[in-house]
């Protein structure tokens, strides 16, 4: 797919917003997976106004060519579910028991896969032929974690993220509830963590670091003692903006590290 020309935005910062009293309070312990939090999820997405295609990216300001000609459709799940037994993650604390907090899923990719392999991701995969982002979605977390859901779970969208190795992912936010048993496919996934929203919420997030030759900084969001970087730690930052802070955010202009560009 050839990037379409489309109408001059507003520039997004690259200073996030300064945190506010509430958001400290959610920080502290975070939002529960319950119905209040998924009423607040599905009404702030049906009142985002989704970039379906972000706007053009310039030419990289080292080879002066375009980032993307021809993009490959995908879509990942955003999958809301119990923080459970946990994250499973250095500087992560276990809780006593099953967690009601709300947490999103992330995986690690096998590292045997050709592309990105141990790399952060969220569940999700290229577009079968005549298959909507919502149906790709729920797909593909039923093969990469055996976890079934309806159409009446996806809460709503954010914004088509492209990538610099050629994709155009649609971020679908799905209620996965208690989400109890996961069963990762050892083919795509090497492991599979319940991070609570609250981890994304930390003062010290995100993390913006200069890239030479690019225009716009790689985003990464801490978590434990490690992070993830963009692209799908752009993805999580806008959902906790959009969805848990209210914020009006864009990330399609966050850089991503030259690891993730193959």
């Amino acid at each position: 797919m050839v990037m379409p020309t489309l109408p001059e935005r507003p520039a997004e910062p690259d200073v996030p917003a300064e945190p506010s009293a509430a958001d400290g309070a959610a920080g502290r312990g975070g939002p529960r997976a319950d119905a209040a939090f998924r009423a607040q999820v599905a009404a702030r997405l049906a009142a985002w106004p989704v970039w379906a295609v972000p706007p053009a990216v310039p030419a990289d300001a080292a080879t002066q060519s375009p980032r993307h000609t021809a993009l490959a459709q995908a879509a990942v799940a955003l999958a809301i579910a119990d923080e459970g037994g946990g994250a499973d993650l250095p500087g992560l604390p276990k809780p006593p028991g099953w967690s009601g907090r709300a947490a999103l899923l992330l995986t690690r990719r096998a590292a045997h896969l050709n592309r990105h392999a141990g790399q952060w991701a969220l569940p999700g995969g290229r577009l079968d032929e005549g298959e909507t982002a919502e149906q790709a979605a729920l797909r593909e977390l039923a093969e990469e974690l055996g976890l079934h859901l309806q159409p009446a779970d996806v809460l709503g969208r954010l914004d088509t993220f492209v990538t610099r190795s050629g994709f155009a992912i649609v971020p679908v936010v799905v209620w996965a509830g208690v989400a109890r048993t996961l069963v990762p496919a050892p083919a795509e996934v090497a492991s599979v963590h319940r991070i609570p929203v609250a981890e994304f919420l930390r003062p010290d997030a995100p993390i913006l670091e200069p890239l030479a030759g690019s225009a716009h900084p790689v985003l990464k969001l801490p978590v434990g003692h490690s992070w993830i970087a963009a692209p799908t730690a752009a993805l999580l930052y806008q959902f906790t903006e959009v969805c848990v802070r209210g914020r009006d955010t864009r990330v399609a202009h966050f850089e991503q590290p030259r690891f993730a560009w193959a």
